[in-house]
C-alpha cells in the first residue's frame, strides 16, 4: 500500500514531544514486524484513528510502501464511534509494575525500548536489617514515591544530605523511622513550614 494514501486525522488530540517522536522513530526503525502487531487504523476514506505517531514515523523514516498488514481498515464506525476510539485507543488504563521490571528485566534494554524509567536509588542500607513493608503501607510507616526531573532530584538530594550534616538533625524526632532519608526530609518540610507561620 503506498504509504500516501493514509491521511493524519486533522482532529487528533494527541501530540508527541521531540525526544519522544525520536524514540518512536528508533523503535519502528528497529522492529518494524511491531506494525503488523500493531497497525494503524484508518476509517473507509483512509483516514487514521488511531496511530497518527506512527505514521509521522512511518514518513519520517522514509517509506513509500509499506505492507498491508501494517494497516486495519474499518468502515463501520459513525462518528461518534469514531470519536470513542481516538479517545479510548490512547488512554492508558495500565500501569507499570515497577518492581517486576526492576528485578525482571534490563534496564538498559527497557530504555532502548523506549520505555521512560524512574531514577530509582536503592540504597538497602537507608532501611536497615530489620525494617521493611514487603506488604505496602504498615502502619505507623509509609513508603511514597516521586517523579522527579533529574535538576530536581539533584536539588533534593543535596538538601537531604545537607540537612544530615546538621546539628538539629541528630535531635529531629523520628518516631521509631529508621529511615534517614525520610527522617530529613520530614525536617526539611518541617523548617519549611515553620517558616510560613
Amino acid at each position: 500500500m503506498k504509504l500516501s494514501k493514509i491521511k493524519p486525522n486533522p482532529n487528533n488530540p494527541r501530540i508527541i514531544k521531540d525526544d519522544k517522536f525520536k524514540k518512536l522513530v528508533k523503535s519502528i526503525n528497529d522492529f518494524p514486524k511491531m506494525m503488523a502487531l500493531r497497525p494503524i487504523v484508518v476509517d473507509e476514506n483512509f483516514i487514521v484513528q488511531g496511530g497518527n505517531m506512527r505514521l509521522k514515523a512511518l514518513q519520517e523514516i522514509g517509506f513509500k510502501d509499506i505492507p498491508d498488514e501494517w494497516v486495519k481498515q474499518v468502515s463501520d464506525l459513525n462518528e461518534d464511534e469514531k470519536k470513542q476510539f481516538i479517545i479510548k485507543d490512547n488512554v492508558g488504563f495500565g500501569e507499570w509494575d515497577w518492581d517486576d521490571l526492576a528485578n525482571n528485566w534490563d534496564a538498559e534494554q527497557l530504555k532502548e525500548w523506549g520505555l521512560d524509567i524512574p531514577n530509582f536509588v536503592n540504597d538497602s542500607d537507608e532501611f536497615g536489617t530489620e525494617f521493611s513493608l514487603p506488604e505496602g503501607d504498615k502502619a505507623p510507616f509509609q513508603q511514597m514515591t516521586f517523579t522527579l526531573a533529574d535538576e530536581q532530584a539533584t536539588q533534593i538530594k543535596n538538601a537531604i544530605e545537607e540537612i544530615k550534616r546538621t546539628e538539629e538533625y541528630k535531635y529531629t524526632e523520628t518516631m521509631g523511622n529508621e529511615n534517614s532519608n525520610g527522617n530529613a526530609l520530614y525536617l526539611i518540610i518541617m523548617q519549611w513550614a515553620e517558616q510560613k507561620k
